[in-house]
């Protein structure tokens, strides 16, 4: 007998959602190698089953049809893959550290041509060696000849746990760096942090993505604005045709819709990658090392005056549509003016024809009684001619002089009666 009403549809895929993409556990020392690559959707598909090829290479248990995130051990690496909305990730990690730093990175572990072969475009590519902590940290000359010469950042985590270390460049092999030193991390301490750091260079990445697209925005925008200053100063001084000007701000609205349709998906990914990059950053718990940069100060000094300048790029182009739309409603209310005044003028010149109409129909009413009484006054004479050739002796034109009077008369009140039934029914209406 069931305890508990029937499941909502999503139940159980939200209620793991909090678990997907664990951290992996990781101890000193270990070098480690996140790879992140943009794939299409096109391309999911592919993507997995060439997963699926590395595990069947090494007779590891495949990843399942539309799971979102995998580990195994293949070999001697542990491979973690995730998939996020518009990229994936790979971690690789293999146990021990090279005496040389970064020339013999997880990676080399693969099969060959399997990394390269990962469907996507490299977005973010890190090597990252994991050490004991020595008797001392490392010094300036050490970190520079991790770094290759490169001024480093870094800061103490976890508050105090462990360093950690990098110069966010990217190197001759196409991966940037990362050193972090294990003073105190358990473990799963340890995973969690290093997919931080490696969360924040692909979130700083995916955020970047915005800015060239601003950049290209920013001349498109400021002719735009041009264009709207000149057709609103023309609003202004009434000096030009009202359906050009109406023409021009139809153009000018496309041109601004099609740009915010072009940005609005990137620029809005920008703001949400930016905002996870800073909680990432706190996450870490970073604590000042004496003389060095933290990863919190560096990217408040560099990557916010970039998602700073895609912001005002978005908020230039919603300004614009708010700007074109006031300026489409100025020139429509005046074009609906002009109107009302043409309307005006038409309905005042029907006015005049209709009383020119009225006198006319009268002129022609009285014409009508006249012809009605005309031809009956014929008809008359021709009766009383007749009926005097019948033997009624009858004079035929005092007759006709009689009836003419009595005819138009008749004609006349026919006329008229008419003419009142016509207005009560127009009233009526």
């Amino acid at each position: 007998m069931p305890l508990l009403p029937p499941d909502h549809a999503e139940r159980f895929i939200l209620a793991e959602e909090v678990h997907a993409r664990p951290p992996e556990a990781v101890e000193a020392p270990a070098r480690v190698t996140y790879v992140a690559v943009l794939v299409d959707p096109d391309d999911r598909e592919r993507e997995r089953l060439h997963l699926v090829a590395l595990c069947e290479r090494f007779a590891v248990p495949p990843p399942a049809q539309g799971v979102t995130h995998f580990s195994a051990r293949v070999g001697v690496l542990k491979v973690k893959w995730e998939r996020h909305g518009e990229f994936s990730g790979y971690t690789f990690i293999q146990a021990g550290i090279s005496e040389v730093p970064f020339v013999d990175p997880a990676t080399r572990a693969l099969p060959p041509g399997w990394l390269a072969a990962i469907p996507g475009r490299t977005v973010v590519g890190a090597h990252l060696r994991f050490m004991p902590a020595g008797r001392t940290p490392p010094d300036s000359e050490l970190l520079s000849q991790y770094f290759g010469g490169n001024t480093p950042v870094g800061a103490a985590i976890g508050e105090g746990a462990g360093l950690a270390y990098t110069d966010f460049k990217i190197h001759d092999d196409g991966c940037s760096r990362f050193v972090v030193v294990d003073d105190a991390f358990t473990p799963r301490q340890a995973g969690r942090m290093l997919q931080r750091l490696f969360e924040i260079e692909v979130y700083r990445m995916m955020a970047l993505l915005a800015l060239p697209v601003a950049r290209r925005m920013g001349p498109r925008i400021s002719d735009i604005e041009r264009s709207l200053a000149r057709l609103t100063d023309g609003i202004a001084r009434d000096d030009g045709s009202d359906e050009a000007l109406l023409h021009e701000l139809t153009r000018l609205a496309a041109e601004v819709e099609s740009g915010l349709a072009a940005t609005q998906f990137r620029f809005g990914a920008c703001k949400a990658y930016h905002e996870l990059v800073v909680t990432r950053i706190a996450e870490l718990r970073e604590v000042r090392l004496a003389g060095m940069q933290t990863i919190e100060e560096f990217m408040a000094r560099r990557l916010t005056p970039a998602v700073a300048t895609v912001h005002t790029t978005s908020q230039r182009l919603q300004n614009l549509s708010d700007r074109v739309a006031q300026a489409s409603n100025l020139l429509s209310t005046r074009v609906d003016i002009t109107r009302e005044r043409q309307n005006q003028a038409l309905l005042g010149s029907m006015d005049r024809r209709a009383k020119l109409q009225l006198r006319l129909q009268q002129t022609v009413e009285g014409l009508s009684v006249a012809a009605i009484a005309y031809y009956g006054a014929g008809l008359v004479g021709y009766l009383a001619k007749g009926l005097k050739a019948g033997g009624l002796g009858l004079d035929a034109d005092l007759v006709v002089g009689i009836a003419i009077p009595i005819i138009a008369g008749a004609a006349f009140l026919a006329v008229r009666r008419a003419r009142r039934k016509i207005h009560v029914e127009e009233g009526a209406h």
